[in-house]
């Protein structure tokens, strides 16, 4: 026979199948258990490797060491990233010398970028240059380096003194992952982490694009603290995580429509 707290762990994992983040209010009212058992809970799991806790609850656990192929991102909540990007673009003023990281979701918002006109880019995405040549984009800049297949982006040392040479008005910023607890921005490798760093060092706004799958896992990299990045523009999906932070963690999220 399994005990009243074995019973009500099971529940709560099975719980995490289906919702991106688990807060204690809810398990306090599910379980109709104090916010102190729910901890209890929440603790017991993650030191079984069940689930990670996060700041007011819970989400179901995924370490990312390696970022995922640029094909399987592309076909990943396109949607979401459509309205993601509607919303981002709007930050975007006429005159603006605009760095767009490399990314699905960058690409994205390159598609609709591409047709304003006003505006210089500069990329290391092998994708939004490929846009930009097909829309005659005049004013853009590739960035060069070390080619790398897994995100069709340039990146490494030559890359980075490249970027190094710009001043630039605002940088829109993929993430592999983000970790409200820690309240960092994470990639999947050091080389990655490492070019964004660059960008971020010659930024005066730094926009991060992050689909609400971003908050459900880690990665292996920090690249920024959240604390340092202007805005966090992402999903309804990431609503309750969200709420659920401290406040000035939350002041930084834009919920697209």
């Amino acid at each position: 026979m399994m005990s009243a707290a074995e019973t009500r762990q099971e529940a709560i994992i099975v719980m995490l199948r289906d919702e991106p983040f688990l807060s204690i209010g809810t398990l306090t009212q599910k379980f109709d258990i104090s916010v102190a058992t729910a901890r209890r809970d929440l603790a017991e799991l993650e030191k079984n490797g069940l689930l990670r806790r996060t700041h007011g609850g819970a989400v179901s656990v995924s370490q990312v060491a390696n970022d995922l192929s640029n094909a399987l991102r592309a076909v990943s909540q396109q949607r979401e990233k459509q309205l993601i990007c509607k919303t981002a673009a709007t930050m975007i003023d006429d005159g603006d010398v605009v760095l767009l990281d490399a990314g699905t979701t960058t690409l994205e918002l390159a598609k609709l970028l591409a047709l304003r006109q006003n505006l210089t880019f500069i990329t290391n995405s092998a994708d939004i240059i490929a846009e930009f040549i097909r829309h005659d984009v005049a004013n853009f800049y590739a960035v060069g380096g070390e080619y790398a297949e897994i995100n069709r982006s340039f990146r490494g040392n030559l890359a980075e003194q490249f970027i190094r040479q710009f001043n630039v008005d605002k940088l829109v910023l993929n993430a592999a992952s983000i970790d409200l607890e820690r309240g960092v921005i994470l990639t999947g490798s050091p080389v990655n982490a490492s070019i964004q760093r660059a960008m971020l060092e010659v930024s005066r706004r730094i926009i991060v694009v992050a689909d609400h799958t971003k908050f459900m896992k880690s990665s292996f990299s920090v690249v920024a603290k959240i604390e340092d990045i202007s805005t966090i523009v992402t999903n309804e999906g990431a609503r309750s995580i969200i709420e659920a932070s401290p406040e000035k963690l939350r002041k930084k999220f834009v919920i697209a429509q």
